[in-house]
């Protein structure tokens, strides 16, 4: 009798430990009631979309019926999006003469289309504002800089940033900034240098989140032993599902979830799925060589070859690759889960910034499709509006909390 009770008691605390998921899969109509009682209390916040480019570049107005984009108001409100990143992200081959002036510009056209706008969208700069927003059924417009180059090596230019509404940072982007190692490519700095660690320092004492998507492993483990607040991966999928460095492997989404940060997926489709990324990589040679020699004949002609023409040329290739379902997204929310928890997975689209979103999530509007699969596959409504939003706004408002105590001179 004694080792029947040992043995359910083991079994009790193996239950306690499992994710939050039902015993069985609900089916396509419960799953649908799920999601809609979701969709209609959640906050379903997104934290990373490269649509500032396309505003600033072409002119694109946020309220545009016919939108070719993935994002766009009407897209937005179908979509139960609550609250969206815009990301400011300028490219590293820009002339660094003019590259602050260029992250400056994209925070305009992001203020601009909040002012023009404003029956739909508000800018906000904390998590109470999110929250206040919603409660109006306005979709809160909030900014994340992607790329550290972009404060030019001057602690100051993070508090002229965060002053504008910037709320994260990308520490790098796809290449080595002076100051820390990306993912991609040999590393040349070791991690995160010494002027690194005070830029770390720096947004913690802003109530800036510190995003670790994009940077190598070890620029990755050298920022949580510096940060006192929870990171953020702010559009980052899983190297178990993916084996490429651009992912997060199962050790850095532990540590992450160790330091209460939250890991946003991404849904780019090279990112999710193996099939897709094994035959983007037969062509990625061809692909770069064409979009090299596009920008040299833009060059010539005295023109700027910006993102959104090498995605156009990405895209054509795109359209001949094997695109995954949109539930290969589930997919890596649940290893999330199962390797970190419930408290640290949301969503980080990479919305605009992408040229191959899944069948099932082409745009905004289709974000409603993610939440019924996460429903079908069992999921509590308290866990889903975790997910969708939940995670976090509670990572901000600790972010926030470390940044007055820190003002206030109580440390972190």
């Amino acid at each position: 009798m004694r080792g029947l009770r040992r043995i359910l008691f083991v079994l009790s605390i193996l239950l306690v430990a499992v994710p939050s998921l039902s015993s069985a899969q609900r089916t396509r109509a419960e799953a649908e009631n799920v999601a809609q009682r979701v969709l209609e209390r959640a906050i379903l916040i997104d934290t990373h979309a490269d649509t500032p480019l396309m505003l600033l570049d072409e002119g694109y107005d946020l309220a545009d019926p016919n939108s070719p984009f993935m994002i766009s108001i009407p897209k937005m409100r179908e979509g139960h999006l609550g609250a969206e990143f815009f990301s400011i992200w300028v490219s590293p081959q820009h002339p660094p003469q003019g590259l602050v002036r260029r992250a400056l510009d994209l925070i305009d056209a992001v203020d601009d289309q909040a002012a023009r706008h404003s029956d739909a969208l508000e800018m906000a700069r904390t998590a109470d504002d999110i929250v206040r927003l919603h409660r109006q059924k306005k979709i809160a417009v909030l900014m994340g800089l992607e790329g550290g180059y972009a404060i030019q090596n001057d602690l100051r230019m993070l508090d002229i940033y965060y002053r504008l509404g910037v709320r994260y940072m990308t520490l790098t982007h796809a290449t080595h900034i002076d100051w820390a190692d990306s993912s991609q490519g040999e590393p040349l700095r070791n991690g995160l240098t010494d002027f690194g660690r005070q830029v770390v320092e720096r947004m913690n004492r802003l109530g800036m989140m510190v995003d670790v998507s994009h940077v190598s492993d070890k620029t990755f483990h050298d920022t949580l032993a510096v940060t006192q607040a929870p990171m953020i991966a702010s559009h980052s999928s899983c190297r178990a599902l993916v084996d490429i460095p651009r992912n997060m492997s199962d050790d850095t989404i532990r540590a992450l979830a160790k330091n209460g940060g939250v890991m946003q997926v991404n849904f780019y489709s090279a990112f999710i799925d193996q099939d897709y990324a094994a035959a983007r990589q037969k062509v990625a040679k061809q692909m770069a060589a064409e979009v090299a020699a596009a920008r040299q004949e833009y060059a010539r002609a005295g023109k700027a070859f910006d993102w959104t023409e090498e995605m156009k040329i990405g895209k054509a290739y795109e359209a001949k690759l094997p695109v995954p379902s949109f539930e290969r997204i589930a997919d890596h929310i649940d290893h999330v889960i199962k390797v970190a928890g419930v408290d640290h997975v949301g969503l980080g689209s990479d919305f605009d910034g992408i040229d191959s979103a899944p069948r099932g999530m082409e745009d905004a509007s289709k974000l409603p499709n993610l939440v019924r699969e996460l429903a079908r596959r069992g999921y509590s409504e308290e866990d889903l509006e975790k997910i969708v939003g939940g995670n976090l706004l509670r990572v901000m408002r600790q972010v926030e909390e470390v940044a007055r105590r820190m003002q206030a001179g109580k440390g972190g």
